[in-house]
């Protein structure tokens, strides 16, 4: 379904996240361009006066990707793309 709002044209933004987006006062695409996604999530947080899901802070990164980029990596456009990676790695057993 088309959408006539310029933050739903961002990959993985739905109403509820754009939403979310203006109550932080992000109203349009540019004002992401160069941004600091961590500084977003604290805000929202701020904001919501209680943690929010870590999800959300992916989102953010990967709309300041879309917002940065000339010509965004379709690969990239996806906020599970940009989770935290593990610091150290974990030992697996194989069986």
């Amino acid at each position: 379904m088309a959408t006539n709002d310029e933050l739903e044209q961002i990959p993985a933004v739905g109403k509820s996240i754009a939403r979310d987006l203006r109550q932080i006062g992000v109203t349009s695409v540019n004002q992401l361009r160069d941004g600091d996604p961590e500084k977003l999530y604290q805000r929202l947080c701020d904001f919501k006066a209680s943690p929010v899901d870590r999800c959300m802070l992916y989102v953010f990164r990967c709309a300041v990707y879309y917002a940065s980029s000339n010509d965004p990596d379709p690969e990239l456009l996806k906020w599970w793309k940009w989770k935290d990676r593990d610091e150290k790695p974990r030992n697996r057993r194989r069986m």
